[in-house]
């Protein structure tokens, strides 16, 4: 492969293993992986695609892979990422985005998952594949990402994936699935911060925090300390009103120890109003920040729903996630990291000023934009 052939995202799966045995291997991984990248990169969504666009740009590919056997077929791209080993895949797709993301103080992580719901086959009685995602506001970058078969093992992959990547200095906000003591102290120990949902799941701690609240700021808190702001914003004949009201009063919380670092308890009321017509809703969240600056909370909890419109309605809408029927193997979820792959190289380039999809289109009409999507910003950028 030619060493001036985009820039460190070929070389970062050097190191995978490849599953197949010497005997079956007519084609390189680094081959059929740089060809999946680009493939997927420019709208495939299956195997039959990835082969009909290697075909199609076979002369071009020919300038950076090996190719010693042609493009490789269909049969050969799904038997290889179904065998491939995820948590290998995992391990290096990481380490490509710690060279690509910028890494800053107080930056939001937010935490979510989502199920790649056409991967169900209930013939064989294979659940749906769950993707539990890491999602870098600031870089508009997926961090990292981890596959469990029930939603409920959010809360085992969640700490899991937290110690995989780097979340120092940054700000971790997760819904109230992931409002666990395990899934604070890990965030803790791994320096960061975190800004948890509290719903129902946490008996004791939401009745309590729900009933502080209500009780105390009728009678402006009874001499409690607190701190309060308000956003407005509208638009589109709709005008959505968010007040927050925070307070480090935590010392009457029998069970704070518990929650390492625990040091704020927040509601934030959302009005909306459409048509004439308003409708409120109260939240309720806990803290590792303090309650002095309620701008920038109210900012996190209102920033954490970057990961459901930038990534998991992106990844729907451009990649067809829900409708991609891959499911044998791990060939759903590595299909399905494939696609972040591509979402983290589109939306970090910015040169050209069109939607993910309008870019989509142009890497498979246009040989120069799409090598320089692979190739990412100039050094000069990365540095954190």
């Amino acid at each position: 492969m030619d060493v001036d052939a985009p820039r460190g995202l070929l070389r970062a799966f050097n190191e995978m293993k490849d599953p197949r045995m010497d005997r079956t291997r007519d084609h390189s991984l680094p081959d059929i992986l740089g060809i999946a990248i680009c493939a997927v990169i420019c709208g495939a969504d299956g195997w039959t695609h990835m082969e009909m666009f290697g075909q199609s740009k076979k002369k071009w590919f020919g300038t950076f892979l090996d190719l010693p056997n042609g493009i490789p077929s269909h049969d050969t791209f799904r038997r290889v990422f179904n065998m491939l080993d995820p948590e290998a895949f995992e391990k290096c797709f990481m380490a490509w985005v710690d060279n690509l993301a910028q890494a800053s103080q107080g930056r939001l992580i937010a935490v979510d998952g989502k199920t790649i719901r056409r991967s169900l086959d209930a013939a064989n009685g294979k659940a749906a594949v769950h993707m539990v995602s890491a999602w870098c506001d600031a870089n508009q970058m997926v961090l990292g990402q981890l596959a469990t078969e029930e939603k409920s093992n959010e809360i085992t992959a969640i700490p899991q994936l937290l110690k995989l990547i780097d979340i120092s200095e940054a700000v971790v906000t997760i819904d109230a699935m992931g409002c666990q003591k395990e899934i604070a102290k890990t965030i803790v120990a791994e320096g960061g911060d975190y800004v948890l949902q509290l719903k129902g799941n946490q008996n004791a701690l939401h009745g309590q925090t729900v009933e502080l609240f209500d009780g105390c700021l009728r009678n402006d808190c009874l001499g409690m300390e607190y701190t309060t702001a308000k956003t407005v914003n509208g638009g589109h004949g709709r005008i959505e009103e968010r007040t927050i009201w925070a307070t480090e009063d935590v010392s009457w919380f029998s069970e704070r120890a518990k929650w390492k670092n625990l040091r704020s308890l927040i509601r934030v009321q959302r009005k909306r109003t459409i048509g004439g017509e308003t409708s409120s809703e109260y939240h309720y969240y806990i803290s590792s920040l303090s309650a002095e600056n309620p701008k920038a909370l109210l900012g996190y909890i209102r920033g954490h729903w970057s990961v459901e419109n930038r990534l998991h309605w992106c990844l729907d809408i451009s990649f067809a996630d829900d409708d991609r029927r891959i499911r044998t193997g791990h060939g759903a979820e590595n299909f399905a990291r494939l696609s972040r792959i591509g979402l983290n190289l589109l939306k970090a380039e910015k040169t050209l000023r069109v939607g993910i999809k309008g870019k989509r289109l142009n890497c498979g009409w246009n040989h120069n934009y799409l090598l320089k999507v692979l190739t990412g910003p100039p050094p000069e950028n990365l540095d954190a």
